[in-house]
């Protein structure tokens, strides 16, 4: 691990906040058991730990409450403020109640306060924690930077560390009603994995992709895109400014388009046609064997 500021405080401010495990991992054998699970202290296996902190470490374990079986848990004990650079240490046990060791791959973690607004969010690699053995707790500190918090002073209780398992799920393609009853099932098809071939989003990041150019009999210019959102939420969009650009980087087209809203569901990209009529354009004779779309910089 690059960075590990030792749970030094005994207090728990944080609370837990636990799903089921085959919301986060495929093909695991469920356990049948009903009883309640007591989780034990797990250490990660390249941590030199001093005596002293091994004994915080296992208060604080000891202290957590059973999981009910097939659980995945994040129970928060505590949060620091890096005096340097303003990142948040958030220090939380991760811990599995299931009969077998699992390791967790990218998920999207969110920092909520008591009233469950986002505090911070970000996408981790869980493998750092390596493998998680069966029934247990493992210390680990986040690090939430001061670009993915959206609060200026960290929770001092009641506070969660939650997965978004929305993250988890594969970023698919949406299709408006109308391009449903639209295509043929091989233009789907064809849609489909263009989206599954699109560099994978960030979290919280919205862009725009074009797959397609037509120049219109009457001077007018189509130009077809996905609209990408990395939310974990829906996003509404009401006006759109857009500007063409040819594959010589010089403006073809630029206007500002009004939706209805258009809306995107989380973790999905949606196509659509935006139609710059004669008047929009702005160049000649464009060259649109490349070709991109953009936001322009001043409504950004």
């Amino acid at each position: 691990m690059k960075l590990f500021s030792f749970f030094k405080k005994t207090e728990k401010t944080g609370s837990d906040s636990t799903i089921g495990s085959e919301e986060i991992i495929d093909g695991l054998n469920a356990s049948t058991n009903t009883d309640e699970v007591e989780t034990t202290l797990s250490l990660h296996p390249e941590w030199n730990v001093p005596q002293e902190q091994e004994y915080v470490f296992r208060f604080h374990s000891n202290e957590l409450e059973p999981l009910k079986p097939n659980q995945i848990s994040l129970s928060g004990i505590d949060i620091d403020v890096e005096p340097a650079n303003g990142s948040w240490l958030v220090k939380a046990f991760f811990r599995s109640s299931l009969d077998q060791q699992i390791s967790v791959g990218s998920v999207e973690l969110m920092l909520l306060d008591e009233e469950g607004k986002t505090l911070a969010s970000d996408e981790f690699d869980l493998k750092e924690l390596g493998d998680i053995p069966a029934r247990s707790a493992r210390p680990w500190v986040f690090v939430f930077t001061k670009d993915n918090i959206f609060a200026e002073q960290p929770p001092t209780e009641n506070w969660k560390l939650a997965f978004n398992v929305q993250s988890m799920v594969p970023h698919k393609l949406e299709l408006e009603q109308t391009w449903e009853d639209g295509l043929t099932a091989e233009q789907k098809d064809g849609l489909t994995k263009v989206v599954e071939g699109l560099p994978k989003l960030k979290p919280r990041e919205v862009n725009i992709s074009g797959f397609q150019v037509k120049q219109q009999d009457d001077g007018g210019i189509a130009a077809s895109v996905f609209i990408r959102n990395g939310h974990s939420k829906q996003i509404n969009i009401e006006k759109l400014p857009l500007e063409l650009i040819d594959a010589s980087g010089d403006l073809v087209a630029s206007g500002s388009f009004a939706l209805d809203p258009l809306s995107v569901k989380a973790n999905t990209s949606k196509p659509w046609t935006f139609i710059y009529p004669k008047e929009m354009i702005q160049k000649d004779e464009p060259d649109l064997s490349r070709w991109t779309v953009r936001v322009p910089q001043q409504n950004a």
